[in-house]
């Protein structure tokens, strides 16, 4: 009996530190950085750097999809003031977790999933929703059972970089403040 594959959208490194160790022992994971609401373009490389390593360190396959902030700003178009949590970040999710579903569905993946439920600050269920509407997703509440906590252990352990901010110019401006 194989085990099924499993694309996992990693939003960072941090956040991915914990799930790629939850969904490893069940599944045959491969990691997909696919994030073109992060701004601007030298935290995004940033980001998909630590991604690279903790791959690396995890001893799994990374896909770097392509950078497309053009088309993330049109999906999120006429949102940028609604509040953090609000209808923009939902949009965000359909965006991102849109070109995980594609790619797990081209590339033959059993299931896809992401490493965004790990946050405290994101509604788990909008997000198992979304993905839920996209295609064969399986939902893991990676912040259960304490997982926010060993990403900050993991992080600090693996020495990744750790943002202050969300991603998009949006969120910064709302954390600036």
């Amino acid at each position: 009996m194989s085990i099924p594959s499993l694309l996992l959208h990693i939003c960072c490194g941090p956040c991915a530190s914990h799930a790629v160790r939850v969904v490893k022992a069940d599944y045959a994971v491969t990691g997909f950085f696919s994030n073109s609401n992060i701004h601007p373009r030298s935290e995004y490389d940033h980001r998909l750097s630590e991604a690279r390593r903790l791959a690396e360190l995890c001893d799994i396959p990374l896909v770097e999809d392509t950078y497309r902030h053009d088309e993330w700003l049109a999906a999120v178009s006429g949102l940028e003031k609604e509040p953090e949590r609000g209808a923009r970040c939902d949009a965000c999710f359909r965006f991102n977790l849109a070109r995980a579903a594609t790619y797990a569905n081209a590339h033959f993946f059993d299931l896809f999933t992401t490493t965004l439920t790990i946050s405290p600050h994101k509604d788990s269920r909008k997000i198992f929703g979304i993905g839920h509407e996209l295609g064969s997703f399986l939902e893991v509440d990676f912040k259960k059972k304490d997982g926010f906590r060993k990403s900050l252990q993991l992080s600090r352990h693996y020495e990744l970089y750790r943002q202050s901010f969300c991603g998009c110019e949006f969120s910064r401006r709302s954390d600036d403040r």
